[in-house]
């Protein structure tokens, strides 16, 4: 039986409090109070500081801790060691961390338990696990280490995402105590073919290592089985390795944390992953002209953010600045689209996407258009293969690993956070050894290696085996589509129907178009809408040039442009009148024709740690 809960704490509540050594052992004494929000560290002796340098440690900082002991037989000390990534003079994160000499007690045994106790209170705060109302803490509230499956694209970004979960994530994630398995992608659809053959149960959660396309491998892959419901109550999480980041950047807005790019937002997002706790995640369902249906997590785009998206992958190599560089070009050679827009207008409207005053009122119409479908262009497969590895065999290295400039220690391969205690000792000071684990449950799962998946895929669940080349064909699986007409058929009347001449047009669920780009600066991960934004011709490049510019900080919308248009809606359909154009899923390019979707409220659930208080 659990024990009971207390009430909600203030921030400020003190947890625990004592006085504590240090180590390397210089004779200073610190006094410690930890309080839900905080680690307050007061340095005693030899001179005491009211406000000492690194002396609030925000819990955000902190990715985990473990409990030492001197390899010195004749000391009684525990110690209590945390991990924190406090940002620098230059807003970067760096990893540092604090060791504590536990003393109070004459016993090794006695120091032991109270250092436990603080790593226990400090894991519980951490992964958000209700303390006991009495505030009496043992290892058996800790249960088992979450179990998750990370999945990097080595390509990922500008080829450097193995490399960055070499030295960041995985440090991060052992630090905080977490278990894991890792599998590298090697092809398009790798992902997606892996988490159909899943069992889902030995998981609590799939977390991607790339940029966005991985993760919407992942989430079709887990809408392509036949237990869809079932596989969509798996959390899913993204670490950011890619070029755009997009739902990274979301995540790291939710947050309260600024907006960073980089290691620093990998670093943020890692930390985020390591506080536990999964959000709602609204999904939706695009069919296209062929008739096909896929599931997004962000966007559908035609016009001027497709043809940059699509445009700029020549430019991959530059990593996110590819955007820029596309957005400068595709700025020299500004199109325009004939096209049709309808939606269904949200019954409650959203607050507005301004911070201040209101956009102009937008032109309506009504009309109808019926196309004829187009044939869905085949993709080429190459022979699937992956690789695994499980902590604490070693990690797979497919290429020489450099250290990037400024990132963290990272961890010997197989070695844990608490190995690495021998090296921070001075000159007299014993070595340290890590205590047996906080807790391990009876019932926890032991990690088992994967089998490789059969050559070529596992085939579909209840469909005939497709030859090898053909396009990735999405089932029908997955909820019903209530709100959306066939695609040949007339709106219903209730629906918004524009007929412009258009530069673009955006319909985004979550608040970012990149982790630089607040597109909706409004848009919360489980509001239920569909974001629709476009630009009517008429605008001058210089215009639309500051429209990009200011959607870096999500003011766009106060800019008064007449030809910026923003409504909420639960569905909508897009035929394009011009013959050629780019369409883009999440950035991935589809077949171009006529094309609608519906938002599905809450369908998956998103690791995206917790979110910020309100002020």
């Amino acid at each position: 039986m659990a024990p009971p809960t207390s009430p909600l704490l203030a921030a400020s509540t003190p947890l625990l409090h004592a006085e504590f050594g240090s180590y390397p052992a210089r004779g200073s004494r610190f006094a410690l109070t930890l309080t839900p929000q905080a680690l307050h560290i007061q340095r005693l002796r030899p001179k005491p500081e009211a406000r000492p340098r690194g002396g609030l440690v925000p819990l955000t900082e902190v990715s985990g801790c473990c409990t030492l002991r001197s390899r010195s037989p004749s000391d009684p000390a525990a110690y209590l060691c945390i991990y924190t990534y406090p940002r620098g003079r230059r807003g970067g994160r760096r990893r540092d961390t604090r060791t504590f000499q536990v003393d109070g007690a004459a016993t090794y045994e006695e120091n032991r338990a109270e250092a436990q106790r603080w790593a226990a209170m400090l894991t519980c705060l951490l992964r958000g696990i209700p303390l006991p109302r009495d505030g009496d803490i043992h290892l058996e509230l800790l249960p088992r280490a979450p179990r998750l499956l990370l999945l990097v694209n080595p390509f990922g970004g500008r080829g450097l995402a193995w490399q960055w979960c070499k030295n960041h994530v995985l440090p991060i994630i052992s630090e905080a105590g977490l278990s894991f398995n890792l599998i590298q992608t090697e092809r398009q659809n790798h992902a997606r073919e892996l988490v159909q053959s899943l069992n889902l149960s030995e998981w609590d959660g799939i977390v991607t290592v790339s940029g966005d396309g991985l993760l919407y491998e992942v989430l079709n892959g887990l809408l392509d089985r036949p237990d869809w419901e079932e596989a969509l109550k798996t959390p899913v999480g993204i670490l950011p390795c890619g070029s755009g980041n997009a739902l990274a950047g979301a995540v790291n807005q939710r947050s309260g944390f600024e907006q960073v790019l980089g290691i620093d937002l990998l670093i943020n997002c890692s930390l985020l992953l390591c506080r536990g706790g999964a959000c709602p995640l609204d999904l939706l369902s695009v069919t296209l002209a062929s008739g096909t249906r896929c599931f997004s997590f962000l966007s559908v785009a035609w016009g001027f953010v497709s043809d940059v998206d699509i445009q700029s992958e020549r430019f991959r190599a530059l990593g996110s600045a590819r955007f820029t560089l596309g957005t400068m070009l595709g700025l020299a050679t500004l199109h325009t689209y004939r096209g049709r827009l309808s939606y269904l207008p949200a019954t409650v409207e959203p607050a507005s996407p301004t911070t201040t005053a209101a956009g102009p009122s937008l032109p309506r119409a009504k009309s109808e258009l019926t196309l004829v479908p187009a044939p869905v262009a085949p993709l080429a497969h190459s022979p699937l293969h992956r690789s695994v590895s499980d902590l604490p065999l070693p990690l797979p290295q497919p290429q020489p690993v450099c250290t990037s400039p400024g990132s963290p220690d990272a961890l010997p391969n197989g070695g844990t956070p608490s190995e690495l205690a021998g090296d921070w000792g001075g000159a007299g000071d014993a070595p340290l050894s890590p205590d047996p684990p906080l807790h391990s449950s009876p019932g926890s799962p032991k990690a088992a290696l994967l089998m490789p998946i059969p050559e070529g895929g596992p085939p579909a669940p209840d469909a005939a085996p497709q030859p090898q080349g053909a396009p990735q064909v999405s089932s029908f699986k997955g909820p019903p589509d209530d709100l959306l007409p066939p695609l040949g058929s007339p709106v219903p009347p209730d629906w918004v129907t524009l007929e412009e001449d258009f530069v673009l047009m955006l319909a985004i669920s979550p608040s970012h178009l990149g982790a630089d780009m607040v597109a909706a600066p409004h848009a919360r991960f489980d509001d239920g809408l569909l974001h629709l934004c476009w630009v009517r011709a008429g605008i001058s490049r210089t215009a639309l040039l500051r429209l990009f510019l200011s959607m870096e900080r999500g003011t766009h919308f106060t800019l008064g442009c007449p030809q910026l248009g923003y409504a909420a809606a639960r569905a909508f359909r897009l035929e394009p009148l011009t013959p050629r154009g780019v369409l883009t899923v999440d950035g991935e390019q589809v077949e171009y024709g006529p094309v609608q979707a519906q938002v599905h409220p809450g369908l998956a659930k998103l690791l995206a740690g917790p979110a910020a208080r309100e002020p």
